[in-house]
C-alpha cells in the first residue's frame, strides 16, 4: 500500500478509542460534563440535541459564540477537547437551569447505557480517545479545538453507518461485543478524521494541511515512505509537480516549516519510538534514519531533545522498570 501519513501519526501517538457509553434520552433532560480528561468522540445516531461546551466554539450553522450550544441532528459526529466540562441537552432551558451530573448517571448506568427523561427518541454514542502523552501532540496540534463532522456530508455516509452498528454493539449482549465495539469505535474516530481532511474546514500549520493539498500531499507521502533517504528540495518538489520556489512556499504556508525541516523532526519522533520501544543498537537506528554515522544521529537527537540518544533509551527503560 502507499504510504499514508496519517496511518503513520495514528500510530505513533498510539491513538486508542475505545465505546465510553451510549445515552438514551426524550422529553425535557439536560446533563453537565465535567472535562473528559481525554480527547472524546460524541455522534448522534437519533434525534437531535443541544451541546455546549464551556470556552470553545462548536463548529457549524450558525456559529455560535464560544462557549453557547449549538444544535447536533443525527448522523453529526463531534470530537470534543479533553479540559473542557459541556453539557448536552433535549431542550435549552434545561440545560439553562437544571441539568443533571452526567458523570453521576453513567457512574449507575448497567452496561454504560444511561437512559434520561422521558421516552427514547434521542440516541448518542460516546467514545474517548487515549493518546500517548509525549507523542499525542502530533495529532492534536493539527486539529482544532473542536472538530465537527455534519451528518449530511457526504463524508459523514460511513460514518454513519459504523455509528448505527456501534450503537448496536455497546447497547445488546452479542457474543463478541466488547471486541467489535472497540473496534468500531477506532474506525468511527479515524472516519471523523478523514472526514474532516476532506471537508476543507480550517486547520491549524502542520502536517494535516499538506495531506489535505493535493498538491503537497504526494511529496509528504515520499517523506514517510523513506525517511531514511537523503531527499532534495528539487525531488520532493517534482513530486508536487512544482518549482522548488513556489513548493518551498506551499509547503512552509501548510505545515509551518520547511520540507526538509518537517522531515527532520519526523525523524526524531520515529527515532523517540524506537529507542523507548525497540531493541536495535542506536548506530542502526541512525543508519535506518538517514545519518551517516552514529555521532551524526547523536548529535542531532540530543540537539532536538536535550538527551543523547543512549541516555535517553536508559532513562526511557528505568520508567519501564518503575512502572511495572
Amino acid at each position: 500500500m502507499p504510504a499514508d501519513p496519517l496511518t503513520d501519526v495514528l500510530l505513533l501517538t498510539n491513538a486508542r478509542a475505545a465505546a465510553s457509553g451510549t445515552l438514551i434520552a426524550g422529553g425535557a433532560w439536560a446533563l453537565r460534563f465535567p472535562p473528559p480528561r481525554r480527547l472524546k468522540v460524541l455522534a448522534v445516531v437519533r434525534g437531535a440535541c443541544w451541546l455546549g461546551i464551556d470556552g470553545e466554539r462548536v463548529p457549524g450553522p450558525g456559529a455560535p459564540r464560544p462557549g453557547a450550544p449549538a444544535r447536533l441532528e443525527a448522523g453529526d459526529a463531534v470530537l470534543l477537547p479533553a479540559d473542557r466540562p459541556f453539557g448536552l441537552a433535549g431542550d435549552l432551558q434545561t440545560l439553562r437551569a437544571r441539568p443533571d451530573d452526567g458523570a453521576r448517571v453513567f457512574a449507575g448506568a448497567p452496561d454504560h447505557v444511561a437512559r434520561v427523561g422521558t421516552g427514547d427518541g434521542f440516541l448518542a454514542v460516546g467514545a474517548h480517545v487515549a493518546l500517548n502523552p509525549a507523542r499525542g501532540p502530533l495529532l492534536t496540534d493539527v486539529l482544532p479545538p473542536v472538530v465537527r463532522v455534519d451528518g449530511r456530508s457526504p463524508e459523514a455516509a460511513a460514518l454513519r453507518w459504523l455509528l448505527e452498528h456501534l450503537a448496536e454493539e455497546v447497547s445488546t449482549e452479542r457474543p463478541g461485543a466488547v471486541l467489535a465495539s472497540a473496534q468500531l469505535a477506532q474506525l468511527v474516530f479515524v472516519q471523523l478524521l478523514r472526514a474532516h481532511l476532506a471537508s476543507g474546514a480550517p486547520l491549524p500549520p502542520g502536517w494535516a494541511g499538506a495531506l489535505r493539498d493535493e498538491r503537497l500531499a504526494p511529496a509528504l507521502r515520499l517523506l514517510h515512505a523513506n525517511p531514511g533517504r537523503a531527499w532534495r528540495l528539487g525531488e520532493l518538489a517534482r513530486a508536487a509537480n512544482m518549482s522548488r520556489t513556489s513548493f518551498a512556499v506551499r509547503f512552509r504556508a501548510a505545515v509551518g516549516v520547511a520540507p526538509l525541516t518537517y522531515l527532520a523532526r519526523w525523524r526524531m519522533r520515529l527515532a523517540e519510538r524506537e529507542l523507548r520501544e525497540g531493541a536495535r543498537p542506536v548506530g542502526e537506528v541512525a543508519r535506518a534514519l538517514g545519518y551517516t554515522s552514529e555521532s551524526a544521529f547523536s548529535h542531532a537527537f540530543t540537539r532536538a531533545t536535550g538527551v543523547p540518544p543512549r541516555r535517553y533509551r536508559a532513562a526511557a527503560a528505568a520508567g519501564a522498570d518503575t512502572d511495572s
